[in-house]
Order: C-alpha cells, then sequence, then structure tokens
C-alpha cells in the first residue's frame, strides 16, 4: 500500500474514524483504525456497536489494507508538518510515514481479523439537512435516560411521517421532543430508537448547514450517510413509551415568558442547590410573575421574572437542573409555559406554529 494526502484531510478523517475505536477489546485489531486504499483511502473505527468509516481522496500508487494502531497513528499525522503526508506499508506490515523533513516508522496490524460492518441496503432512505439533525439531536439527547434497567429510554425515538421527522427522549423525570416539517413528502413511514451514543457520534459529524445527509433503516441497524462520513449503529430493540399520551393537553393555565429571561432568573436561584443538598425551585406563578425560592442548609435564594398571564397562585417544586437543561434547549425566544396544578408537569411549547417542539418536566415534592 502506498499513498499520498494532504495532512489536514488526513488529520480530519483519523480524529472522525477513531471516534469509534474499542479502547479495549478481545479483537486486537479493533483497538485500530483499518485503512484501506483502493480508489481513494477509506478508514473506518468500530467497536462492534458502532462504526464510522470516512473516506478521503488521496493519490493511490498501490492499493492495499491494513490496521493502524489508532491514537499512534493520529498523533504522528497531527504533529507533521502541514504538508502532503505519504503513508506506505509493506507486506511485512512495517509502516514508513512522512511529511515534510519528517519520517516515522512503525508496525500496522493485519486486517485479517478485522470484522466488516453490518450491511444495511434497504433501498430508499431518507434525506434531511444537516443542520436540521443537528438541531433535533442536541435539543433531545439531553433528556435520554441512564437507566440501563429500561434500555429502550437509554436512546431517541425517530418517527419518520410522510412530512415530518420526530425525534423524543425520556427518562423519569423528563421528555423533549423536537419536529422537523419536510418542505417535500417524505415518502416513509417508520419509527425507530438510536442509542444516545451512536447519535452524540453522529452530532459530531453534522454541520451546521442545509447540506443533505441521508439515513437508511436496515433491519437491525441504521446508517447515516453525512458528507464523506458513515456511520452505522445496532437500533434499540423493545416498546419505547407513548409520549402523546404522557404529555398533557387542555392545560387550564397557559403563561408566556422570555426564554433568556426565566433561565437567567432559574440560574440565579440554583447557585445555591447543588447535588449534595438537593433541594427543590418552588415556582410560584401568579398575576404576569413567576417568583422562584429554594431553601436549603446553604441559605436562600429568591428571584422572580415576568410572564405574560395569570398563573392563579398555582405553587409548584421543580429539579433547577432539568427546568434549565429544557430551558437551555428552546430555540425560539419566547415560550409558552403550560401547567395545570401543583402535580402535574410544566410543558414548555412554542408560541410560534412555525417551531415545534415540547419540553416536560415533573414536579416534585415540596414537603
Amino acid at each position: 500500500m502506498k499513498f499520498t494526502c494532504e495532512k489536514t484531510l488526513l488529520v480530519s478523517a483519523i480524529s472522525v474514524a477513531g471516534r469509534t475505536v474499542a479502547p479495549k477489546s478481545a479483537i486486537p485489531c479493533l483497538e485500530g483504525i483499518l485503512l484501506r486504499a483502493g480508489l481513494g483511502v477509506q478508514l473506518t473505527g468500530f467497536n462492534l456497536e458502532t462504526g464510522i468509516t470516512v473516506d478521503v481522496a488521496a493519490d493511490v500508487r498501490e492499493e492495499g489494507v491494513c490496521v493502524m494502531p489508532a491514537r499512534l497513528f493520529f498523533d504522528i499525522v497531527r504533529k507533521l508538518p502541514d504538508d502532503m503526508v505519504t503513508v506506505s506499508v509493506d507486506s511485512e506490515l512495517q509502516v514508513s510515514i512522512k511529511g515534510g523533513g519528517s519520517s516515522f516508522k512503525i508496525t500496522a496490524m493485519d486486517a485479517e481479523d478485522y470484522p466488516e460492518l453490518p450491511d444495511v441496503n434497504a433501498g430508499k432512505g431518507v434525506q434531511m439537512p444537516q443542520s436540521a439533525l443537528r438541531e433535533m439531536i442536541g435539543g433531545t439527547i439531553f433528556s435520554v435516560s441512564e437507566n440501563q434497567a429500561r434500555p429502550i429510554h437509554t436512546g431517541c425515538l425517530i418517527e419518520v411521517h410522510d412530512e415530518t421527522i420526530t425525534m423524543v427522549a425520556v427518562d423519569s423525570f423528563r421528555l423533549a421532543r423536537r419536529t422537523w416539517h419536510s418542505p417535500e413528502p417524505i415518502g416513509r413511514e417508520m419509527k425507530f430508537v438510536v442509542p444516545a451514543t451512536g447519535l452524540r457520534e453522529v452530532e459530531k459529524i453534522l454541520e451546521d448547514s442545509d447540506e443533505p445527509m441521508t439515513f437508511i433503516l436496515g433491519e437491525k441497524h441504521i446508517l447515516f450517510h453525512i458528507g464523506g462520513a458513515t456511520l452505522v449503529c445496532r437500533v434499540l430493540e423493545g416498546e419505547f413509551i407513548d409520549w402523546r399520551r404522557v404529555v398533557p393537553s387542555n392545560n387550564e393555565t397557559i403563561l408566556t415568558a422570555n426564554v433568556a429571561t426565566l433561565t437567567a432568573a432559574i440560574e440565579r436561584v440554583s447557585l445555591i442547590v447543588s447535588e449534595k443538598i438537593k433541594s427543590p425551585v418552588r415556582c410560584v406563578f401568579s398575576d404576569n410573575v413567576a417568583d422562584f425560592r429554594t431553601v436549603n442548609t446553604i441559605g436562600s435564594a429568591h428571584d422572580t421574572c415576568p410572564v405574560a398571564g395569570n398563573g392563579g397562585e398555582l405553587e409548584i417544586g421543580f429539579n433547577c437542573r432539568y427546568l434549565l437543561d429544557a430551558l437551555r434547549a428552546i430555540p425560539t425566544e419566547e415560550t409558552t409555559l403550560e401547567l395545570q396544578n401543583g402535580l402535574s408537569p410544566i410543558v414548555f411549547t412554542p408560541v410560534d406554529e412555525k417551531q415545534d417542539y415540547a419540553y416536560m418536566v415533573l414536579p416534585v415534592r415540596l414537603h
């Protein structure tokens, strides 16, 4: 194998593919990056759960395949001068890496034992802008459950309908939903759950642009095509919660608030709340004002925030971290707060109908 490639492209590709390299594995080659030279250069990282493949434009003089030690390969190429990099591998798996006036010799591994990535070939995929999927992941994944007793909720539900794609995440305390409306009919109906670990890697690859990406659902895996990168991971099996029945509707109290002002007020009150001393934030919703208080052994804090509407002196207690997570994910300047009574969750929904999201946070007992 022998090829020449631009350093910046190769560093970027190693960095992306290396995210799914297994740190320790019973299969030693999975601790490295599969390097394949053909029409171009392809790098693959795979930990048996999630795999990423990145294609890089290169001048290939000799075809071949081997497994490079991931960390060492990345460190060497990253430290080379900003120039073209030449990599050659002989029949004894001795690797020569040259760039500018620098040269290194390391040993690769045989690719014979490297497992094949799952083959996902289910025909037509679903396409959407990269920025749209990135916003959906960032706006929901913080609500994914960490409780392995219910593994289905350690991922995000994705529902594809004719004109919308919806992503939902839940744990025992909250729910997050974001929906993207397609300008054209999607022509597909599907529902599946992607592990949060895989979605976090997808989010890192996605760019904040309108460039399209495509995902294809197989029998047990999902494949994401993003530019020159491909990620494949297993979908989770099980029955996801019926989130439409969980989110309360026809709420009696509906208020409107500025997201930044509301967030700042709760952040100030939460300064005396710690993980060691968990105390709820008391929220009293009155006429055009929301009152926030908390008291614990450290001290007390009080703040207010203007709201539009009358809460009727409704008092509810919440975990401030869950409230702040939801508020920081809201993509609009203003939001509505929907409530029913002192035991009901608070639901954040958009003021503008063009936006489509919902964040629900369950209350905690005040006494």
